[in-house]
Parts: structure tokens; C-alpha cells; sequence
């Protein structure tokens, strides 16, 4: 099976939801678009600097802006929503998007073919991975379950979203990928 260029892994996100989603369908979503990414950086061919670059690019821009979607909508409207036993769980989430973002940022000095840069995306990766598991099965249900209206939430997300994305040029290089 031939891996994915990364054109064809190069999801915009407003194609992934349509209106009326609510806002755990919306971050579900991302999540799927952001675990392709992995996956196809993981059949890249080590030699395949620029699709590994693309790839890296586009999953930093893809975590950037779910990161402050979830931080600026999603978090704060969970922390309102949910009982004090569970407002844990949304302090982690903040402290494991920041983990992440320390990990984004080396990507605006870390190249294809650098040593580390593998080794960073392969631990971001997982980071996220984790995070995305932690979400889906636990801080997500509890949420549905607290009675927060979800479709306005929704809405909210894919407003700022669609903001976010405005300022994302679409032609970026490889020195572009500063986007904190």
C-alpha cells in the first residue's frame, strides 16, 4: 500500500466539520486529522526530508490551533460545566497542551534530518496521543453528561477556528512554523 503524499494528508479543517456539529464531534474530529498526520509521518521514508517537514508542519499547525480552540472555548466552558471533582481534569489537559507547545516550538529550529527531530515528533506524538485518549474517554462523556450545551460550543470552536486558520499562511516554508 502506497503511503500518502503529503498533499493528500493535508486536510483543511473546515472541510472536517460541517454546521450544527456539537463541540466533542468538532474536537473529535481534529483528533482523527491529527492522528493521520502521525501515522503517515510514521511510513514516511527516513531519507523523505520534505514530506517529513510537510507533515511536521502541518501537525504543528493542526495542534496550535486545536490547542487554543480548547483553551480559549472548550476549557474554560468545562470548567463552568463541571463538578469540582472533575475540574482536575481539565487543569491537566492545560498543562499537557503546554507540553506540547514546548515541543511545537522546537520545530522552529529542529530540521529534517537533524538529530532529534524524529525523536520530537515521535514523543509529541505520543504526548498527543495520550492527551487525545484522555479526552475521548473521560473529560468528553463527563462533559456530555453535565448538561453544557454542546452546540453553541460548537459553534464557538468552529468560529475562532476559522479565525485562527485565516492567519496560517498556506504556502508556508519551512521557516514559518512559529505560530505562537
Amino acid at each position: 500500500m502506497p503511503r500518502p503524499t503529503p498533499t493528500q494528508t493535508k486536510t483543511a479543517p473546515s472541510s472536517r466539520t460541517t454546521p450544527g456539529e456539537d463541540a466533542i464531534q468538532v474536537l473529535m474530529d481534529d483528533h482523527r486529522a491529527v492522528k493521520k498526520l502521525f501515522d503517515a509521518f510514521e511510513k514516511t521514508q527516513d531519507d523523505d526530508l520534505d514530506a517529513k517537514t510537510t507533515l511536521v508542519r502541518r501537525a504543528c499547525e493542526e495542534l496550535t490551533v486545536h490547542a487554543m480552540i480548547e483553551e480559549e472555548v472548550l476549557y474554560p466552558a468545562a470548567q463552568e460545566a463541571l463538578d469540582e471533582d472533575d475540574r482536575p481534569d481539565v487543569e491537566e489537559a492545560y498543562v499537557e497542551h503546554f507540553l506540547v507547545k514546548v515541543l511545537i516550538d522546537k520545530f522552529t529550529t529542529l530540521k529534517a534530518g537533524e538529530p532529534g527531530f524524529d525523536a520530537t515528533f515521535k514523543v509529541m506524538s505520543e504526548m498527543v496521543r495520550h492527551h487525545i485518549e484522555e479526552e475521548e474517554s473521560d473529560l468528553f462523556p463527563k462533559l456530555k453528561k453535565s448538561g453544557a450545551d454542546l452546540d453553541a460550543l460548537g459553534k464557538k470552536l468552529m468560529q475562532r477556528r476559522a479565525q485562527l486558520d485565516a492567519k496560517i499562511p498556506k504556502d508556508a516554508g519551512d521557516n514559518t512554523m512559529r505560530l505562537h
